[in-house]
């Protein structure tokens, strides 16, 4: 049983920071596009950050220069360290991951990946 599982939200205040975690058990081998993505009320969900088979990485404009995506192999952990948080940045935190050898600027685009997190809250107040 595939389980992604999100943990690192929470409340902070404008230029504040958070580190998001997502372990992944069960993932077939072969699942090596991973990326996170975020979901504010009322809008639409869009891919935060992307991170491929050979480890190429690729961010939204929105938050390049302040997030950084990072994977530990051995543990099967996905990071996003967010940094200079933003009002803007206030969402759902979802991890997801999908099959393939994909790019990082791939992964940042999945729309269906086949596997998703349950997602963790990010808030941050002005």
């Amino acid at each position: 049983q595939v389980q992604l599982v999100e943990s690192g939200g929470g409340s902070v205040q404008t230029g504040g920071s958070l580190r998001l975690s997502c372990a992944a058990a069960g993932l077939p081998y072969n699942s090596h596009c991973m990326g996170w993505f975020r979901q504010a009320p009322g809008k639409d969900r869009e891919g935060v950050a992307g991170i491929g088979a050979r480890g190429s990485i690729k961010y939204a404009d929105s938050v390049t220069g302040r997030f950084t995506i990072s994977k530990d192999n051995v543990q099967n952990i996905l990071y996003l360290q967010m940094n200079n948080l933003k009002p803007e940045d206030t969402a759902m935190y979802y991890c997801a991951a999908d099959g393939g050898y994909c790019s990082g600027a791939y992964a940042l685009r999945m729309t269906s990946p086949t596997y998703w997190g349950q997602g963790t809250q990010v808030t941050v107040s002005s």
